[in-house]
């Protein structure tokens, strides 16, 4: 029907103020149907906005980006391309063929790639009225023809902060260039795919923070632990086999302590690159902070690779790494677990494996070790001992026994030593060296120190009233406890407690507290400065400092039981022991021989003029009341 051939009479016969009116019914009809396409437009603009907010893939929103401004400009067809590095990656176009889009994914940037790749590579908007003619088409307008695209308008999409990361294509079947709604359309398009494409950057960016450790670029502890939850599911379904091998580098703390952290940093990278080439024969090598590396290795149901990358480790650490201009060799301890055998899920495998690495550190370190059911029974034991060890000190359920010191000449004790002893229901006899290391290790050597030093010289006291005037008590101090600063408020405050007498006081340490430190010999100033007597345990068997025994203040010199238990056999034992009996009665100090266990060493003793013995051949460690009974018979 032709409409005008109607209308066209009918308007003849309006007057003025009909054809008006009808005028302004077709203005208001036009505002409301472009109201109504605004309305809509905003609409689906607006859900965009929300299926980003929502994290929908970037695909699926690219998608409905392009069906949207395709409907505001009938005939148009838009494309959405990802940049990556210099390679332009297809993201969405709905309308376009798929033969063209796989053409130009993988596409190069360059000056004279097409409207995208030139507008990526330029960061500015490239209008192509005539692809066939345009010269920046001519190596890719044969994808482009066939499919009847005539005309291409490309505009950059750019971060908020101006960096390019793709662009937004617009084709028509004609030569053409955009008018004024077109060019506004597609600067509005890539804006708004810009907002897709910074969002997946970002998330991209914060996964890679999560998911990397930035020092050295191995995965984060975040990624290893998801990793090693996928791996024993697939794992358990399949019935494989795998290794996790920790890695800690031995005493790396001195790094940091003598050049600082940031050659600490550079040094942990250097070590990263050696690691660097294993990751082939891995799932996996993950840095889990600090000095802490772990990898996940391919097993099968007989190989051990594991302890070959293990072996790999060790000498690759161990290679020469040049530090602020001075040569270090680094070592490091190793432990290794194998999925299922060790561990069946994630906690389990991984606490054999750090078992494992302890074992090692605990053998000497610079080795690996492979879990043993039996390191756990040990660290079970070891855990249990540490607890019942704090309620017994809590409890005060430790024993304090004693030992006397002869003096070889006249058979008189002189002094009685103090020792812990620890009995408990579950575990039975306790060794001393067990639980002092244990209490040491935890902390407790302080509560335990001020139970037995109190306790001691309270029995001290009581038998001084008794009439034993002249006994020295003798108290080991543990090395750990030596350097406290309350170490020397704690003997003040016992010696005021109990009304001990300083000058009936001895304390014994061991070698390793012998050291020319000004720190070191304060203490022993402070100790003497009281009245106390200063005694050098288990001497010889540490790292004697001779220098330091000419500037310690000392009394006694113990020579260790390792001397005595084969004077009897071996000339070089005698020698030494006499060496030794000369040396501390030329700096002043009286000699006690420890581990005395029978009369012919005390015989051998006497003519190398050692003072006091100590040992099984007078007593062994026991209660008070025996020790009054030694008393009253050398009285």
């Amino acid at each position: 029907m032709n409409l005008s051939k109607i209308i066209a009479p009918q308007l003849l016969k309006m007057t003025w103020n009909q054809s008006a009116h009808l005028a302004r019914s077709v203005r208001a009809n036009y505002r409301r149907v472009n109201h109504n396409n605004r309305r809509d437009f905003n609409k689906q603009h607006t859900q965009i906005l929300e299926m980003i907010g929502k994290g929908i893939p970037a695909a699926d929103i690219y998608n409905k980006i392009g069906l949207l401004y395709e409907s505001r400009h009938p005939g148009l067809r838009c494309s959405m391309l990802e940049l990556h590095g210099d390679t332009l990656i297809h993201g969405g176009a709905p309308s376009m063929p798929e033969e063209y889009c796989r053409a130009v994914n993988g596409l190069k940037i360059g000056p004279d790639i097409g409207s995208c790749g030139t507008s990526t590579y330029t960061g500015k908007r490239v209008i192509v009225e005539n692809i066939e003619t345009d010269p920046r088409w001519k190596n890719i307008k044969q994808f482009a023809l066939p499919h009847g695209m005539r005309s291409c308008w490309s505009e950059p999409i750019k971060s908020s902060s101006g960096e390019v990361l793709g662009a937004f294509g617009m084709y028509y079947d004609y030569p053409a260039t955009p008018n004024k709604d077109e060019s506004k359309s597609l600067e509005s398009a890539a804006m708004l795919a810009s907002i897709v494409m910074e969002r997946d950057k970002n998330q991209k960016r914060i996964k890679e923070l999560a998911y990397t450790d930035e020092l050295t670029g191995f995965s984060s502890r975040a990624y290893f632990y998801l990793k090693l939850e996928t791996l024993v599911k697939e794992a358990q379904q399949n019935k494989q086999r795998f290794g996790v091998i920790f890695i800690d580098l031995d005493n790396f703390k001195n790094i940091n302590d003598s050049f600082g952290h940031d050659v600490g940093d550079r040094y942990l990278q250097d070590i990263a690159k050696r690691l660097t080439p294993i990751i082939n024969d891995s799932y996996l090598i993950s840095r889990l902070g600090g000095d802490e590396f772990c990898i996940i290795v391919k097993e099968s149901a007989t190989t051990q690779n594991s302890e070959q990358i293990a072996l790999r480790c060790l000498n690759e650490i161990s290679q020469t790494t040049e530090i602020s201009g001075r040569e270090f060799v680094q070592s490091c301890s190793i432990g290794i677990a194998h999925y299922p055998e060790h561990g069946r899920d994630v906690t389990t495998v991984l606490k054999s494996a750090d078992t494992a690495l302890y074992r090692a550190k605990d053998a000497g370190k610079n080795q690996y070790v492979t879990y043993d059911k039996a390191f756990t029974i040990a660290a079970e034991y070891q855990f249990n001992v540490e607890q019942l060890l704090r309620c017994a000190i809590d409890n005060k359920d430790i024993t304090i026994v004693y030992q006397p010191q002869v003096e070889l000449n006249t058979q008189r004790v002189i002094t009685v030593e103090a020792l812990c002893r620890w009995y408990h229901p579950e575990l039975g006899q306790v060794s001393p060296d067990e639980f002092i290391k244990i209490a040491e290790r935890t902390g407790m050597i302080k509560p335990l120190t001020e139970y037995v030093l109190a306790t001691a010289c309270k029995q001290a006291v009581m038998w001084k009233n008794a009439g034993y005037s002249r006994i020295r008590l003798a108290v080991n101090i543990s090395a750990a406890h030596f350097l406290d600063p309350d170490f020397i408020p704690l003997i003040e405050r016992v010696l005021y407690e109990t009304k001990m007498d300083p000058n009936d006081l001895e304390l014994e340490v061991t070698e390793t507290v012998i050291q020319t430190k000004p720190t070191h010999q304060l203490v022993f100033k402070r100790l003497k400065a009281l009245g106390i007597k200063l005694a050098i345990d288990d001497f010889g068997t540490g790292y004697s400092s001779f220098a330091s025994l000419k500037h310690l203040d000392v009394d006694v010199l113990k020579i260790d039981k390792y001397f005595i238990d084969d004077i009897l056999v071996d000339r070089k034992s005698q020698y030494l022991v006499e060496s030794m009996i000369g040396m501390a009665h030329n700096l002043g100090y009286y000699v006690v021989a420890e581990g005395v266990e029978n009369q012919e060493q005390a015989q051998l003793l006497k003519p190398m003029s050692c003072d006091v013995a100590q040992g099984y051949l007078f007593s062994k460690p026991t209660h008070p009341e025996n020790i009054e009974t030694l008393l009253r018979q050398a009285h």
